[in-house]
Order: C-alpha cells, then structure tokens, then sequence
C-alpha cells in the first residue's frame, strides 16, 4: 500500500503566520499614523511660518505687529474667516495675539494629534508644542523639536 501525502496547512502553521501578521500590524500601524501625523503637521509648520514672514512685511510697513484676533485679515493670509485663518486643507486653525512688543502664533489641529497638539510660533521664532510630548526625550527642547521636525 502506498502512503498518502497530505496536502495543505496544517492548524498549527496557519496560526503561525496569523501570529506573525499580528505582530508586524501592531509595530507597522502605530508607525504609520505617526507619520500621518508627522505629515499633517508640516502643514500647520508652513502656516506658522508664512504668518510669521506676513507679520515682519506688516511691521515693516506699520511699525507694529498685528496683535489682535480682529485684525488677523491685514496679515492678507488665504482661508481667512472671521478672526481665525484655516490651514490650505483645514487642518489647522491659527489665532494670533500679542504681548511684551510682540506676538504669538498658535496652529490649533483640527484632527487628533495627542503627540503634539497646539504649535506654537512667537515674534522671536521661539517654537513651541502642547500636547503629549515624547516622555522618551531628556528635555522639552527636543521634545519640541522632535514635533518641528
């Protein structure tokens, strides 16, 4: 008589691979919404920045800076609405306010980025971050660092 071979996968071995399925999705997804998130943010960077740029060319033409949430339209920003001026794809909202001979820029986002949150930019291009920063960094300047990168 001869012997049959068995064709197939065994229970065991289909386990197996759906094991290691499961382990490269749980490190490969929480690395790609970083990086959703990394991506997003570059847009609120950009809007902080090109503000930034408006109210130097505003100062150098009034000698003041726009302060108030009420004036945030002589920045001649896009998607400006009201007092609050919208990133190009509406992912961040900025407000701006003045103090100290200055002011301050805030990107707030408009989807969840719990990593960093609200950024921040201020008259003297000092940046900043409120959210959960990485606990891993030893400081907060590279933990905010690590949200304008």
């Amino acid at each position: 008589m001869s012997k049959l071979q068995q064709r197939g996968f065994t229970l065991i071995e289909l386990m197996i691979v759906v094991a290691i399925l499961g382990i490269l999705a749980a490190i490969a997804y929480p690395n790609y919404t970083e990086y959703l998130n990394r991506s997003k943010r570059a847009e609120g960077m950009a809007l902080l920045q090109e503000a930034a740029a408006r109210q130097e060319r505003f100062y150098a033409q009034t000698n003041g800076y726009v302060t108030a949430a009420a004036d945030v339209a002589k920045l001649g920003l896009r998607n400006t609405t009201g007092t609050t001026v919208n990133s190009d794809t509406g992912k961040y909202a900025l407000t701006v306010t003045g103090g100290d001979g200055g002011y301050s820029l805030t990107a707030t986002p408009q989807f969840g980025d719990s990593k960093c949150g609200v950024l921040v930019l201020n008259a003297i291009g000092v940046r900043g971050a409120a959210g959960k920063l990485d606990s891993g960094s030893t400081s907060d300047k590279e933990k905010v660092a690590g949200c304008w990168r």
